[in-house]
């Protein structure tokens, strides 16, 4: 970026009063809430997530710094539009895994229609495919995840929405295309999980931390403990 397209110092404390301001609004509304959906609460969250990323991006552009704000999909969310009162929700949940150990998965659900008993003639445990049907009507979506490692999976990211809908569905109504009707605008909250947004520092950063050790191996870098000390 040139330095005439920077921002000013002057805007870059302008942004951070914002924050301040914002932040306070936001307390203020949390401690006058009224229910769990207040939406005085809600519009409260979006003007402090706005403004906190409005400062980290000036503060970057005019001094190369960052905040530690993390604010996960407020760039890409539209604003709410649902009702201010929902009176029922649809709960989306997404997560991913990667099959990094198929014959741990397969033995897994062998384990399974052990107790069970085979769903049919042939034993759907031999695959992959048929392994992951298995297990995946044996536990509950919430087991799977706490456990993934005994399953021979390995977790990706994950997000779960809590939508605003008009009123409830009825029965089997939307089985056929659950996810058609998501509609991003009536997003009450959301609630995500990444690996972009862990801090731990690389383990080459922390290889360069440690301190230097002898070669264990090569008996000339030991030496004796002195008793006295």
């Amino acid at each position: 970026m040139s330095d005439a397209a920077q921002p000013t110092a002057v805007e870059v404390r302008a942004a951070a009063e914002a924050v301040k301001t914002a932040l306070d609004r936001h307390l203020a509304a949390v401690e006058r809430r009224t229910g769990e959906d207040d939406p005085a609460v809600y519009e409260a969250f979006n003007e402090l997530a706005a403004a906190a990323e409005e400062y980290d991006e000036l503060l970057y552009d005019r001094y190369d710094e960052v905040t530690p704000f993390e604010i996960p999909g407020t760039e890409d969310m539209p604003p709410y539009i649902g009702p201010e009162e929902p009176n029922a929700l649809s709960v989306l949940i997404r997560r991913d895994y990667a099959v990094v150990e198929p014959q741990r998965l397969m033995a897994q659900a062998q384990r399974v229609e052990s107790v069970e008993g085979p769903v049919a003639s042939d034993e759907a445990s031999a695959t992959v495919h048929g392994a992951l049907g298995v297990l995946f009507g044996e536990f509950e979506p919430d087991e799977i995840a706490s456990r993934h490692k005994e399953f021979g999976l390995e977790e990706g990211d994950s997000t779960l929405w809590v939508t605003a809908v008009d009123e409830s569905a009825e029965p089997g109504e939307w089985l056929e295309s659950p996810f058609d009707q998501a509609d991003s605008e009536r997003i009450v909250c959301r609630f995500d999980v990444s690996a972009v947004f862990d801090d731990e520092p690389d383990e080459d950063d922390l290889d360069d931390d440690l301190p230097l050790t002898p070669d264990l191996d090569d008996e000339d870098d030991l030496e004796p403990l002195d008793a006295d000390r």
